[in-house]
């Protein structure tokens, strides 16, 4: 039958006559490779069933739906047709289009087949269905229709998730299970629609992995990031359901606009552009200014001043903006320096905000007069980052509708987020979060190691603030973070399926979509101890931590099982996953224990040695043999993982730091003395989720979170928008109740553990109040003044803490009282001596 050519009247009238589908919002999809009655055959008996796509939708819709096919050749070796704009459709149709782009989708809105009111001027939203009937000769389609261009693509992305294809089959080489057939089942469309306007991904810190990787691997031509490497940047956002990037802008990296090709890449893969917080009007000024402006304007620049050299920067921004204008794009406005430092200027701070907001009225003048759009619908965002967050906390004023894109401390830990009146601005806010970093005080640019619980715990927080609009996340070189990736992209479309209550089961769920429902659970508990160690202590900031010997054994002796188990795990996993399993799993596990074995056992050396022992020697050994299998199993990841594809990713020494170097240990023992290793202290030791009564006011709950900080779990207080308890009125505050045996009497002290939160607005704290035995409660907060020397050593050590102490009177049962006063206070543990 000819879908086009019928007239409108006819194909409405055909329409009408066959009944309606069932238009619930629910998830109602199941997969398989046996056939039903009310089946759709994706692929039967060794053929698969034809796509079809109207060629004036967008291009990104072409790009999914080839995908799509070669997704099922994937997954079963079956080559699926693709049709653009034919008439006829075959029975069994996989129908691909954006309503009001798309002549099939449509029709069958027209017809009432979709429920155009799931889609109709929404944002990215999807619908998946499976209709009986839809005209006649056609017995069922299975029609993927979205809200717009990128709505579209992702709901074929999200169908090839549950199908099996993992977003990291390319990035991770994950290859599905191959299937001899393909069927799925919707008894209620899927229809989703994000939680955040904007998601997506940072490149930064480049120059150890993904920028010779790239040079090598990818963009031979240029030597660089280029568009064959952002070709698979931007599917890999698509598969994730991502839709922004702040490109890579290291020097060793040019800028994306030198590219033609680039910009021209991403909007037909959809993907909006931005910038990071120093690269102002979506210029990279470290390439840009600093080391092409002679050759783009035949001049050297001048001071990068605003106050100095208004009219060149000003040239400098408005010759991007006309460039870009024609591209979907989110603009930084504001200034810092050329690159990540803070702006030139007035010493004075109150004369640099009025600088800055002179700065932002001329951005906004150069959007105005190029874009031909209202500036307050053209997308703008304020990141407050570093030392910009003081300018804005001294009076900035930021119109209303410049997005305020809240910065963490670098560390996973967010500083601050939206008041009441903030909240309240047409611009709303966001989140630039790192799981990846480069600075004080120390990075961690090698191996991925912050959890989902912890990714979880602030950006529910931060969603629970109104941070809604954008998040940006720092994921290095992508590689080896491609779980947190996922997870935070995974959250960032579903804010409410991993909370940080369950956020600990995540690693279950993904492992069982990448490897497998039998590699599930032990994968999980492999990552949950990998998480709870580095929480302790990234292995990159192994040399800036002090462990007693006990938890320097226990550390040891957490690395060498899971080790174990995961080397063992490798011995069952498919042969088609075996490269996916040692860049996911296997390496990081194991380069992680080397770095804890090289650095502990060249200590251990060391004190043994100023002792006498002989012993020494054979830790010392020991501390070479992991320094030297560390640059064997990278080799191997570059060389020899699916075949050298990821020559040049992945560095065992980012930035050639010293803890990546080989440590001083012990070549000859003498008796004199060097030190010793911290003594463990004779401490009661009490998980916070061990209490023996709580108390809780209306309007909040207790939560024991899984996963969560020192020790690997915690306790908080939900919503985290409830209202700091006075000091003066601590019976209205939640409180939690431990029952300690004291053998001896007088002074005790109380050390109180907690995740380093910062407090959620500016003049908040993080504090808790604690009594033992009924005594004047004292009131402690463990927030310190962003990037002292206490923040320094919390996030190095995974933890801030409280020190009080009590006079004991008796011994045998006492009662330790703690109050949590404000939003963000996670407790992990008690220590009493």
């Amino acid at each position: 039958m000819n879908f086009r050519n019928l007239a409108g009247l006819t194909v409405l009238m055909l329409l009408f006559l066959l009944p309606k589908q069932n238009m619930a919002q629910k998830k109602g999809i199941a997969v398989s490779e046996i056939n039903s009655v009310s089946s759709f055959p994706i692929v039967d008996g060794g053929k698969a069933s034809s796509i079809y796509f109207d060629e004036k939708d967008a291009e990104v819709v072409e790009i999914a739906a080839e995908a799509f096919k070669d997704d099922i050749h994937l997954l079963t070796g079956t080559a699926a047709p693709v049709f653009k704009n034919n008439p006829a459709l075959s029975v069994y149709p996989i129908i691909i289009g954006t309503l009001g782009q798309s002549f099939y989708i449509d029709q069958l809105a027209k017809a009432e087949k979709i429920d155009h009111r799931t889609l109709s001027g929404k944002w990215e939203t999807f619908s998946v269905s499976v209709i009986e009937n839809p005209i006649k000769g056609v017995k069922r389609a299975l029609v993927i229709a979205g809200s717009d261009r990128r709505g579209t693509a992702y709901g074929v992305f999200q169908l090839s998730r549950l199908l099996g294809v993992s977003p990291l089959c390319w990035w991770a080489d994950v290859k599905p299970a191959t299937k001899k057939s393909l069927y799925i089942k919707a008894d209620l469309p899927l229809v989703e629609s994000p939680s955040v306007k904007y998601r997506g991904i940072f490149i930064n810190d480049e120059d150890w992995g993904i920028q010779p990787w790239a040079a090598k691997m990818m963009d031979t031509d240029v030597k660089d990031i280029g568009p064959k490497t952002y070709t698979k940047i931007f599917e890999l956002l698509l598969r994730l359901k991502a839709n922004y990037i702040w490109p890579g802008m290291h020097p060793s990296t040019k800028a994306f606009y030198h590219y033609a090709d680039n910009p021209v890449l991403a909007d037909k893969y959809a993907i909006v552009l931005g910038s990071s917080h120093c690269e102002p009007m979506l210029r990279n000024n470290v390439f840009e200014w600093t080391a092409n402006f002679e050759h783009e304007y035949g001049k050297k620049p001048g001071e990068w001043r605003y106050d100095l050299n208004k009219n060149e920067i000003d040239k400098y921004w408005t010759d991007r903006v006309v460039q870009a204008k024609n591209y979907e794009s989110v603009y930084t406005v504001g200034m810092r320096g050329i690159h990540d430092g803070s702006m030139p200027g007035p010493k004075d701070k109150n004369a640099k905000v009025k600088l800055l907001e002179e700065i932002i009225t001329d951005q906004r003048t150069i959007l105005s007069n190029n874009i031909t759009k209202p500036v307050n619908s053209i997308p703008q965002i304020f990141c407050p980052y570093k030392e910009v967050l003081s300018l804005y906390q001294a009076g900035l004023k930021l119109p209303d509708d410049v997005t305020i894109v809240w910065a963490d401390d670098n560390h996973g830990y967010i500083r601050q987020l939206s008041n009441p009146e903030e909240q309240k601005r047409s611009g709303g806010s966001g989140v630039y979060y790192h799981i990846s970093y480069w600075g004080a005080p120390q990075d961690y640019l090698w191996l991925s190691s912050i959890s989902p619980s912890l990714i979880s715990y602030e950006l529910t927080k931060a969603y629970q603030y109104k941070a809604d609009r954008l998040w940006v996340v720092n994921v290095g070189d992508i590689k080896p973070a491609e779980m947190e990736t996922q997870f935070a992209m995974d959250l960032a479309w579903n804010v409410n399926e991993w909370k940080p209550e369950n956020a600990d089961q995540y690693a279950e769920s993904w492992a069982a979509e990448t490897f497998g429902a039998e590699f599930a659970k032990p994968v999980a508990e492999i990552k949950a101890i990998y998480y709870r160690l580095a929480q302790a202590a990234k292995p990159e900031h192994m040399a800036s931590v002090n462990f007693t010997n006990e938890q320097a054994e226990e550390r040891l002796a957490a690395y060498r099982k899971i080790y174990d188990q995961a080397k063992s795990l490798n011995e069952k996993i498919p042969a088609r996953l075996k490269d996916a399993y040692f860049e996911l799993i296997l390496y990081p596990v194991e380069s992680a224990m080397l770095m804890n074995q090289k650095i502990l056992y060249a200590k251990k050396s060391l004190v043994l040695a100023a002792n006498g022992d002989q012993s020494a020697l054979i830790y010392s050994k020991k501390s070479k043999s992991a320094f030297d299998q560390i640059q064997l199993i990278t080799k191997k990841y570059n060389e020899e993982i699916a075949n050298g594809k990821w020559n040049g990713m992945m560095s065992w020494k980012p930035r050639d730091l010293a803890v990546f170097k080989m440590p001083k240990v012990a070549d000859s023992v003498t008796s004199k003395e060097i030190g010793t290793v911290a003594k463990t202290e004779n401490k009661i030791i009490l998980r916070a989720a061990e209490y023996a009564e709580k108390s809780v006011p209306k309007g909040v709950t207790l939560q024991t979170l899984k996963g969560l900080g020192l020790g690997g779990d915690g306790i908080s207080l939900y919503p985290f928008t409830f209202k700091p308890i006075g000091e003066t009125v601590l019976q209205n505050a939640a409180f939690t109740i431990y029952n300690i045996d004291f053998k001896t009497e007088g002074e005790h002290q109380v050390e109180v553990k907690c995740l380093p939160t910062q407090g959620v607005n500016d003049g908040i704290k993080v504090r808790y109040a604690i009594s033992v035995n009924n005594d004047q409660p004292q009131i402690i907060n463990i927030s310190p003044a962003s990037e002292n020397n206490t923040w320094k050593q919390n996030v190095l050590r995974g933890y801030a803490s409280g020190l009080t102490k009590h006079e004991i009177n008796k011994t045998g049962k006492s009662t330790v009282k703690i109050y949590m006063l404000d939003p963000g206070l996670v407790i992990n543990r008690l220590e009493i001596q």
